[in-house]
């Protein structure tokens, strides 16, 4: 089975980026999809609930992703945190074993699939899955405060006036730890809602809610700013943001950036913090959806995928629109 050679150092994507031909794809919704295989998410730990109950099905459903064509897959660990397992009434050592499984799962969906691409010569095996051997990025998530609130707030920024930089910093430093000592290519700090928060180094994704500021009101050029400003930081961008909002928002990016850019927005359906759930017929279609891909990635973004209440069925249509890469050969600078 080939090995793909990716230095795990600030450089890491931009090398990744030119094996790929200068675009990769990202997985899709995590949690839509684990309920689709039969998960109850009903619980503050949320998709991380699966690591307790079903990590069988987060397994598959990474398997599903790999085989739609996504170049990058997102561990279980969005809202997986030391103080969360804790209050469910683990120790420290066994919360910390928990988010140490989010990696070694993604870890193992991917060998598994490398497997399956070295037992199929065709690229697929003719029931629509794409077996092709390239790279392939394990990111470790890491959700906002927000999410560990569990109260909505990583769509709102509001964090309250008490709370500082070294606070986030206390509350996230032991995570990372945890999940990068597990082995992931990549640190990947989600939904960021805040400028806050912005100053903690990881890839770093923020949201919005109007196409120019991210949730909090917050500037997104400022946001943007301290990522570039961080030689840790190796790409920015937007997730969980309605597509439509998502063209300008790389234009803005892009004026204060030289990273990679990294796009995976959510279906465009709205979120009802309130009552916790998805407001039904309000997003786009796949097709829809997928029909920005091409102009994003034309005018900057280099890594394009989905959030929440997408599908393996938008990933594998993004993989298609982006099917003119040319990988860089070995040794191709």
């Amino acid at each position: 089975m080939e090995t793909f050679n990716i230095p795990a150092t600030p450089s890491l994507m931009k090398e990744f980026l030119r094996q790929m031909g200068g675009t990769a794809v990202i997985d899709g919704g995590l949690a839509t999809e684990l309920e689709l295989h039969g998960a109850d998410l009903n619980d503050p730990l949320w998709s991380a609930k699966c690591l307790l109950t079903s990590p069988h099905l987060i397994r598959s459903v990474h398997l599903d992703y790999l085989e739609a064509g996504a170049d990058i897959i997102i561990t279980a660990s969005y809202q997986a945190t030391i103080q969360g397992f804790e209050a469910k009434g683990f120790s420290r050592e066994q919360s910390e074993n928990l988010l140490k499984k989010s990696v070694d799962i993604a870890l193992e969906a991917r060998r598994i699939y490398y497997e399956r691409c070295s037992k199929s010569s065709s690229g697929g095996t003719g029931d629509g899955r794409i077996l092709k051997n390239r790279p392939i990025l394990v990111a470790a998530s890491v959700g906002s405060y927000g999410a560990y609130l569990a109260d909505g707030s990583e769509y709102s920024g509001c964090y309250g006036e008490a709370m500082t930089v070294n606070a986030l910093k206390e509350f996230h430093r032991r995570r990372v730890q945890v999940l990068a000592e597990a082995g992931p290519d990549i640190i990947a700090f989600e939904t960021v809602p805040n400028k806050i928060e912005a100053q903690i180094p990881a890839w770093l994704t923020f949201n919005s809610k109007d196409g120019i500021n991210v949730v909090s009101g917050d500037s997104l050029l400022q946001c943007a700013s301290i990522a570039e400003s961080c030689k840790q930081v190796v790409a920015v961008g937007i997730n969980c943001t309605p597509p439509r909002f998502i063209h300008d928002l790389i234009l803005a990016i892009k004026k204060v950036t030289t990273k990679p850019i990294v796009i995976y927005p959510n279906s465009g359906e709205r979120y009802d913090a309130d009552r916790k759930e998805w407001v039904e017929n309000t997003g786009v279609s796949d097709e829809d959806f997928v029909s920005y891909v091409n102009k994003w990635c034309e005018i900057g973004a280099s890594l394009v995928g989905g959030c929440c209440r997408t599908t393996p069925n938008t990933i594998k249509a993004i993989y298609r629109a982006l099917s003119d890469r040319s990988p860089a050969a070995p040794g191709q600078k």
